[in-house]
């Protein structure tokens, strides 16, 4: 199943088609910048259920941003006419493909109307009194009274919310680490299957030969760190605990992700910390040198 529930917008496909349109639109796109980004009508979707999927997410934010029109309804009435959703969960549970067919019903029914309180564009705020800066190398001390080590790789300010993005490291000591003493460490992330060749990967991802000279091979994989993010606000409750002890840059265009993982309390940090090992043989994180990631 391609989505996770019978709502419009449940699902990756579907919030990353709304809210791709959001976001242009509260950015100040054109209007015709957004057909061009998110067409309605195309021809490049895998299968019948991923269609009605993109469809109608994208018919919605059409209509709530004014930009419905008769030929965009009609399209979408007849991809969602097909049926394929609600064949698809009635499969799995008839009462999950009623509810699918009651939410088309009246999606329906709203984006054949003239929608009269057009969304406006949204001005969210950023948070400027920020905790840590980017490329921040921040240090912590466990109850075993010993260091441990992330790196502050971005600040994440998205729809009014800001999150710290931190790069575990594999620095454990009893003494206060500088940057010097980073440089003999590990950071986690994963090589990730790429399906470019290997010069389209490079021009993706700058630096990405400087991994695949680590791991060996004729490879054309893409790589992504492991990253931790906390919430600004959650943030408040413990960031005295984490104290800046320099800067130490990963190359940007091995910024990417393998995973995150949303962590809300100090506690956290030291159930993963205490046993670092243990987290990277269960997630089957990959470790790098930091000499390879790192603008040192």
């Amino acid at each position: 199943m391609a989505t996770d529930g019978v709502k419009i917008i449940d699902g990756d496909l579907a919030h990353d088609t709304y809210w791709g349109i959001m976001d242009l639109y509260d950015r100040g796109a054109n209007l015709d910048t957004i057909n061009k980004e998110f067409p309605l009508i195309k021809e490049e979707h895998t299968d019948e259920f991923d269609c009605e999927i993109y469809v109608t997410s994208c018919a919605l934010a059409l209509w709530e941003i004014g930009q419905m029109t008769d030929e965009k309804f009609k399209y979408a009435e007849t991809i969602v006419n097909k049926g394929v959703s609600v064949e698809a969960w009635s499969i799995e549970d008839k009462n999950q493909g009623k509810a699918r067919q009651k939410v088309l019903d009246k999606f329906l029914k709203k984006i054949s109307k003239t929608n009269n309180k057009i969304r406006p564009r949204k001005k969210y705020g950023k948070i400027r009194n920020l905790y840590f800066q980017a490329d921040d190398l921040l240090t912590f001390k466990l109850n075993d009274g010993n260091y441990r080590a992330v790196i502050c790789a971005l600040i994440d300010q998205h729809r009014g919310n800001c999150s710290y993005i931190l790069v575990p490291t594999t620095y454990n000591s009893n003494k206060k680490p500088i940057v010097e003493d980073l440089k003999n460490t590990e950071i986690l992330g994963r090589m990730m299957f790429s399906g470019l060749n290997r010069k389209a990967t490079l021009e993706k991802q700058p630096g990405i030969n400087r991994v695949w000279e680590f791991v060996g091979g004729n490879t054309t994989s893409q790589f992504g760190l492991v990253k931790f993010a906390v919430a600004h606000k959650d943030f408040m409750n413990f960031k005295e605990k984490f104290e800046k002890v320099g800067i130490l840059k990963i190359m940007d265009g091995l910024k990417y992700t393998s995973s995150i993982q949303y962590e809300q309390n100090f506690e956290r940090f030291e159930d993963i910390f205490k046993d670092l090992e243990n987290e990277i043989r269960i997630l089957q994180h990959e470790k790098f040198p930091v000499t390879v990631l790192c603008e040192v």
